[in-house]
């Protein structure tokens, strides 16, 4: 299955040890200072305490921006899709009626769709709860029964009639 990219739960793992690690580093140096420790002694240990609170403050900016960035992104993908749904539903219906003419199987056909999402074989396995060998063996049926050689040719099949001919200015 596809990496859910709005799972934030390994910066907040870190960013929690790094919460965990400069509280140790505080009660120690709390300890070591009432324990008349030096006080170069006591300088590296703050120094590494700020270190800490840098990563801490470093991660949770960081987080702040990649959210905004993933929301940006999702709102300009709903915008797209919002402007572009009848030709994206012809589109659609374009690919199944081909791969009706191909003569492919449910199964091969639902295989051609994932494939050109772009997901890998083992990610359409997960998606469809099969094996990864039987995803494969489906894509080398849906191949050989299209002629074609490949996922590259399978997305070039479809989306090469939708770009502009060559001597076409783009300006």
């Amino acid at each position: 299955m596809p990496k859910d990219i709005t799972d934030d739960r390994p910066t907040w793992t870190v960013m929690a040890l790094f919460l965990a690690i400069a509280l140790l580093i505080a009660w120690d140096l709390a300890g070591d200072y009432k324990e008349g420790a030096s006080l170069v002694h006591l300088s590296i240990e703050f120094l590494v305490l700020l270190a800490c609170a840098g990563g801490i403050a470093f991660l949770w900016r960081q987080l702040r921006q990649t959210r905004q960035g993933l929301g940006e992104a999702l709102a300009d993908a709903r915008r797209w899709q919002n402007e572009h749904r009848e030709l994206m539903q012809g589109l659609g219906v374009a690919i199944q009626d081909q791969f009706t003419r191909w003569e492919l199987s449910k199964a091969e056909a639902e295989v051609g769709l994932l494939l050109l999402k772009g997901l890998s074989h083992k990610e359409i396995a997960a998606v469809r709860g099969t094996g990864e060998r039987t995803a494969k063996e489906q894509a080398r049926a849906l191949y050989r029964k299209s002629g074609l050689s490949g996922r590259s040719t399978l997305s070039s099949f479809f989306l090469e009639d939708l770009l502009p001919p060559k001597d076409e200015s783009l300006d």
